[in-house]
C-alpha cells in the first residue's frame, strides 16, 4: 500500500513539474496579472467585474491545485526549497477572506505576479543573485550611509541659515541630498540658487555628487555583475559534476545553462584523461609482455 501510495505521489509531482503543466503555470500567471491590472479600471469594473472577479478566482484555484500536488508529492522537503515557501506564502494570502482587518490583504493579490520569477529560471537566477550580492551591498550601503550624514552636517551648518526649506535641518538636508544624487533638478533648481548666495557652493556639491551618484552607485553594480559571473561560473562547473552524478550547488544551476566555451573545454579535458588512460593501460601491457 505504501509503496502504491509513493508512485502515485511521484506520478503526480513528475506530472506537475512537467514542463508543459509549468508553462501553462506561467500562463496563468500573467493572465492573473493582466485582470488585476483590469480590475484596476472602474470602466472595466463596471462592465465585467463579475467575470473578471470569477476569472481571478479560477487562476487562484489553479495555484492552490499546483502548490497543493507539490506538497503532497514532495512532502517535508517542500519546506527546503525557499522559493517553494514563498510560493506557499505568496498564493496563502490570497485565501486570507479580505475583510474587515485583512482588507487590505486584497490589494497584495498582485504579489501572486512574483510568481513569474520563481517559474523562469532566468529570472530565478537574477534574484538569486541579488541575494547572494546582499552582503557586499550591505557594506556600500553602510558607507554610503556615513558619506550622506557627514554631507547633510556639512550642508546643515553652511547653508542651513540662508535655505532652512532645503537645508535647515539634518533630515532636510539629507532628503536635499538625496535629490541631488539621483541628479534631478540638481543644478537648475537647487545649486544655482545656493551658489547665488554662496559662489563658492560647486566646492562642496561637485565632489559630493562624484562621490555618491558615479562611484557609488557604479560600486553597487559592480558587486551585482561580479556576483552573476561568479553564479553562472558556478553553474558551468555544475554541469559537468551533474554529468558524473554530482548534485547542482544552488538551485537555479540545473536551469541556467553553462557557457559553451566552458562546456567545449570540459570535453577537451574529458577525451585527453580518456586518451591518457588508453596510453597508461598500453604502457602496462606493453611492459608486461616485456617481462
Amino acid at each position: 500500500m505504501d509503496a502504491g501510495r509513493g508512485g502515485l505521489r511521484g506520478r503526480a509531482l513528475a506530472w506537475v513539474e512537467s514542463a508543459p503543466v509549468q508553462r501553462f503555470v506561467v500562463g496563468v500567471i500573467v493572465a492573473n496579472a493582466v485582470i488585476l491590472g483590469m480590475e484596476t479600471s472602474p470602466a472595466l469594473r463596471d462592465a465585467a467585474g463579475g467575470w473578471l472577479a470569477v476569472l481571478d478566482q479560477a487562476c487562484l484555484a489553479v495555484f492552490v491545485v499546483e502548490l497543493t500536488l507539490k506538497l503532497w508529492g514532495h512532502g517535508p522537503r517542500f519546506f527546503r526549497s525557499g522559493w517553494n515557501v514563498f510560493d506557499l506564502v505568496v498564493v496563502g494570502i490570497a485565501l486570507v477572506p479580505a475583510s474587515g482587518p485583512f482588507a487590505v490583504l486584497r490589494v497584495l493579490r498582485v504579489l501572486r505576479v512574483l510568481r513569474l520569477a520563481s517559474m523562469m529560471p532566468r529570472l530565478r537566477f537574477v534574484v538569486e543573485a541579488l541575494l547572494r550580492a546582499i552582503p557586499g551591498i550591505g557594506a556600500i550601503a553602510a558607507l554610503m550611509l556615513i558619506l550622506f550624514y557627514v554631507a547633510a552636517v556639512v550642508a546643515t551648518g553652511m547653508f542651513g541659515e540662508r535655505f532652512p526649506h532645503w537645508f535647515g535641518s539634518l533630515g532636510a538636508s539629507l532628503y536635499t541630498l538625496f535629490q541631488v544624487m539621483t541628479l534631478d533638478s540638481w543644478s537648475s533648481g537647487l545649486v544655482r540658487p545656493v551658489m547665488e548666495a554662496y559662489p563658492w557652493a560647486w566646492v562642496f556639491f561637485v565632489p559630493f555628487i562624484l562621490l555618491a551618484t558615479f562611484t557609488m552607485l557604479n560600486l553597487f553594480v559592480a558587486i551585482i555583475v561580479n556576483t552573476m559571473q561568479a553564479l553562472q561560473e558556478q553553474g558551468a562547473g555544475a554541469g559537468h559534476e551533474r554529468e558524473a552524478g554530482a548534485p547542482a550547488p544552488f538551485p537555479g544551476a540545473a536551469a541556467g545553462g553553462a557557457d559553451p566555451g566552458l562546456v567545449a573545454l570540459g570535453d577537451e579535458i574529458r577525451l585527453l584523461r580518456t586518451e591518457l588512460e588508453q596510453l597508461r593501460r598500453a604502457t602496462g601491457a606493453a611492459g608486461e609482455s616485456a617481462r
